[in-house]
């Protein structure tokens, strides 16, 4: 039998499977509070649904607690924790924070759960750890607003802390690549119209991303999530991954469009509202769709984004 981590490898080669590869990764709150929850959270998660690969979601914090930020579970759909606590306040406060190291409790903690999760699911089935970049994880220090506008007005204060986020995250991905991963999932949140402009993503994204993506270099099967609407689709496809993610259901290009531009393998094809609020039937609809699109070749099927919490068992069985 093909096992998942061949199925990937084929997709990746440009090769037809034997069947398309399908991976829907969702949050886990409440569970995603310890490293033993979380683990076993996953493993339960792909016990029962058997993806080709596991993208292992933590809360999105788990990158931040160590700088002092604190969530709490609200019951976000998504399955999204919301911000109490920040840590940046004052334009000076992005000088303040200090590079970490892996070892930082709750940075150790995820490193701690991939060793579970690996242990677990053993070699065939690729393992992704979710990374945020610079930016997305800035964005939770200081306020999505707060970011913005010091960004604007201090872009030099700001980009030290995102020198400082870039460097931890930089040592965090090097120390996971010892638990086994076979990639990252590198989310990417504002590269969207709405947010910047082209030449401040280009600034404040594609310097720091390069930086950080050399440490995931040699690593098989990253994958790049581009977030939202009207994103700066080809200016992220040059990176360097080998699979790019975005919501392509809601937003340009199409899978077809993409594939044009990015060489790589596309990563989507069902709309997290029709996997949530429509039929079985309406998902195969888009699965098929997507398989027309691309010719079977270079897509793993999946959503834009996580998968809601609320999704009915039975239509993430009809994606699989």
């Amino acid at each position: 039998m093909t096992t998942h981590r061949e199925r990937i490898q084929a997709c990746l080669a440009g090769e037809i499977p034997d069947q398309t590869p399908v991976a829907l990764w969702r949050h886990f709150p409440v569970d995603d509070q310890s490293p033993e929850t979380l683990a076993a959270a996953q493993i339960a998660f792909q016990r029962t649904y058997d993806f080709d690969l596991v993208k292992v979601t933590p809360a999105s914090s788990f990158c931040l607690h160590d700088w002092g930020a604190e969530d709490e579970w609200r019951g976000n759909p998504e399955g999204t924790r919301q911000y109490t606590k920040r840590v940046i306040s004052q334009p000076q406060d992005w000088g303040r924070l200090p590079l970490l190291d892996s070892s930082a409790p709750h940075l150790a903690d995820q490193l701690a759960c991939l060793r579970r999760i690996r242990a677990a699911l053993g070699p065939h089935v690729p393992m992704l750890q979710t990374v945020f970049n610079p930016l997305a994880q800035a964005k939770n220090l200081a306020g999505g607003d707060a970011l913005l506008v010091h960004l604007r007005k201090y872009p030099e204060a700001v980009m030290q802390g995102l020198q400082t986020i870039a460097a931890t995250t930089r040592r965090f991905i090097e120390a996971a690549r010892a638990t086994g991963i076979d990639g990252i999932f590198y989310a990417v949140q504002h590269a969207q119209a709405s947010l910047l402009n082209e030449e401040e993503c280009a600034r404040f994204n594609h310097s720091l991303d390069v930086q950080i993506l050399e440490a995931a270099q040699g690593l098989w099967c990253n994958m790049l999530h581009i977030h939202g609407l009207d994103i700066y689709f080809d200016q992220l496809a040059k990176y360097p991954l080998q699979i790019v993610n975005w919501h392509d259901r809601q937003t340009p290009p199409s899978l077809a469009e993409a594939q044009k531009v990015f060489k790589g393998v596309v990563c989507g094809g069902v709309s997290r509202e029709t996997l949530v609020y429509k039929t079985p039937q309406e998902v195969r609809a888009e699965k098929e769709d997507a398989i027309r699109q691309t010719g079977g070749r270079r897509l793993i099927l999946s959503t834009g984004c996580v998968v809601p919490v609320i999704a009915p068992h039975g239509n993430i069985m009809a994606a699989k």
